[in-house]
């Protein structure tokens, strides 16, 4: 089992473990951010024999898209030697549904020099597990592992994992698995309850300053809501090895 599988060169099928937590009769948006992280990077192997690095996933949700059968299209919007601009985009019936637009860069050797001051949280093996499923439906959030530390309402640090692939049958990169549960976040430590209050978020942003290993997405997360019917989910990143980047997701907030 998997969370899509591919019926041509640009056709995919979402499977039940795709459904959504908002509305099971719509995709959970997260496998399908991770499909089209794949299809750059599938797009820019076929193109060069080098390698650049994704530092930026920027993607727009449009709209809900069914789990049912969609299109994916990539391409490049600033081609370079060193640094390359790429759109991809995931369809429904003609209507696009999310519009990835990702920044890739030439690696260089700058061990020498690394480091961060975002502080490490402790790692999945020092979390108590947590079932997402007392709180959400749906297939997505049933097919994911959950170890979760509760500090207040809309501030928490969390490590998930799947043993779903993304793609059945089809090998796809770590950061291409690490991206398609990103957009978890939102979900995993709420300010309110979501059967009260409705806060879909409307894009995703992650910036990455290092490769992400390994199977566990881990999360320090913050959730804010304004008093005009925005919000704001940020969080800082990581793997076992610790810090890896930031996800922002900007939310439409609408109490019920």
């Amino acid at each position: 089992m998997a969370y899509f599988e591919r019926l041509g060169a640009t056709r995919f099928r979402a499977t039940e473990h795709v459904s959504g937590a908002w509305d099971v009769t719509t995709q959970h948006i997260a496998p399908a951010l991770g499909l089209l992280a794949h299809a750059v990077e599938a797009d820019h192997a076929e193109r060069r024999t080098d390698r650049l690095v994704v530092s930026r996933l920027s993607y727009d949700i449009l709209g809900t898209l069914p789990v049912d059968v969609m299109d994916v299209e990539v391409e490049v919007i600033r081609p370079g030697r060193t640094i390359e601009l790429v759109q991809a985009t995931a369809s429904y019936a003609g209507r696009a549904g999310v519009i990835l637009r990702a920044w890739l860069l030439e690696p260089r050797d700058t061990s020498g020099i690394e480091g961060t001051p975002l502080p490490r949280i402790p790692g999945p093996d020092d979390m108590p597990a947590w079932n997402p499923s007392s709180l959400w439906p749906g297939g997505f959030i049933a097919s994911a592992e959950l170890r979760r530390v509760q500090e207040a309402p809309g501030r928490g640090t969390f490590w998930a994992r799947t043993p779903l692939p993304l793609i059945a049958n089809e090998k796809t990169s770590e950061l291409a698995r690490f991206t398609g549960l990103l957009d978890i976040a939102n979900g995993m430590t709420v300010r309110e309850d979501p059967t009260h209050v409705a806060f879909p978020n409307v894009d995703l942003t992650a910036h990455f300053f290092t490769e992400p290993r390994g199977e566990w997405v881990g999360f320090d997360t913050s959730v804010s809501f304004g008093a005009g019917g925005l919000g704001l989910t940020s969080s800082v990143i990581h793997d076992v090895h610790g810090p890896v980047g930031t996800v922002s997701q900007s939310l439409t907030v609408r109490p019920n």
